[in-house]
């Protein structure tokens, strides 16, 4: 049953919505039981609710990922109550207030860059410190996923501070994989595309946007939250026990058309 994530302890930061809660919802199906971070508390509500109806172990807890001691805080809390993580998903992330990079405020560049980029960092750091530790114990393995986007790999116009911080997820992931191969952790990263999620409700409610956008999609549709389960499963499971350093694209095949 190498899919069978029963006795498996996930974390998804940004799990309250859009992509996180498809992990989440994917995780817990798949046996796990659940911690989800955000920072909207009735969005971590309502997505704790939804979760609890596959009678797994549910922890929702209020964290911004940009805040260092907030990230350490909550690892700890999580850590207390659920007694592991087996898998952490740096999935929270902000969108950028589209301007050319000659435009581009530096505050700007830096809001993006806080949460996309040093959220991730702070993230897994907690996590690699907890896997490191438990396999000095005698318990190696663990997963570790980084959600950056195909905006680290075509070129986002107006949006290079998002683009920035995806780029170097996928440059951070790499560097993980060989630095935790020696635990037996794994380290990946997930690249969605075109996903209709509260974050891209703007853009996909654009006719001329959706117009420009669909055609290039070849499997013409939005991807959807839940296209997001059955990656999660399969990287939180033993079925990707030699699966690391990769980046997973999951566009409909955008990017390649």
């Amino acid at each position: 049953m190498t899919f069978d994530l029963s006795r498996k302890v996930a974390l998804v930061s940004g799990g309250n919505g859009g992509i996180g809660l498809g992990f989440a919802d994917g995780l817990a199906r798949a046996g796990a039981d659940v911690v989800i971070w955000g920072s909207n508390p009735e969005k971590l509500a309502s997505a704790e609710t939804s979760l609890r109806r596959h009678g797994r172990r549910v922890l929702a807890q209020r964290c911004d990922v940009a805040d260092e001691t907030q990230v350490e805080a909550s690892f700890a809390a999580a850590l207390s109550a659920m007694g592991r993580v087996d898998a952490c998903f740096a999935n929270a992330g902000v969108t950028q207030r589209r301007a050319p990079l000659a435009e581009l405020a530096t505050a700007e560049w830096r809001r993006v860059l806080a949460v996309n980029l040093d959220g991730a960092f702070f993230t897994l750091r907690a996590a690699c410190r907890h896997m490191i530790a438990r396999a000095q114990a005698g318990d190696p393995g663990g997963r570790l996923v980084a959600v950056a986007s195909t905006a680290a790999v075509h070129g986002p116009a107006r949006a290079a501070a998002y683009g920035a911080s995806k780029g170097a997820l996928v440059a951070m992931t790499r560097a993980l994989a060989v630095e935790m191969a020696h635990y037996e952790v794994t380290a990946n990263a997930v690249l969605p595309g075109w996903i209709e999620t509260e974050m891209t409700a703007a853009a996909v409610a654009d006719e001329k946007f959706s117009g420009n956008v669909l055609p290039r999609i070849p499997m013409r549709r939005w991807g959807a939250p839940d296209d997001f389960a059955g990656i999660a499963v399969y990287l939180a499971s033993e079925a990707s026990r030699y699966h690391t350093g990769d980046s997973l694209v999951i566009d409909g095949a955008y990017t390649i058309f």
